[in-house]
């Protein structure tokens, strides 16, 4: 799944948006940044997480999934 935004193409016009229309996108962007998610998400960013988070034993976030598709490329 490509998550990257695409390329600006000098070629297209661009279309202006009514006013409206980008304070409601900034009153959405607002709310989202006050969001729980949000605040513990920057909190994350101001703090050293532990190494060990990030490098799990068995070498993936859900194990027993990994094991799963393991055993099922396997057979």
């Amino acid at each position: 799944m490509d998550l990257s935004f695409p390329r600006f193409d000098r070629d297209v016009e661009l279309t202006v948006l009514p006013g409206d229309l980008a304070v409601l996108i900034v009153g959405i962007a607002a709310r989202q940044a006050a969001s729980h998610t949000a605040v513990v998400q920057a909190g994350f960013a101001r703090h050293d997480p532990d190494p060990r988070l990030f490098a799990p034993l068995h070498g993936a976030f859900n194990g027993p999934m990994a094991a799963a598709l393991t055993r099922w490329r396997e057979e």
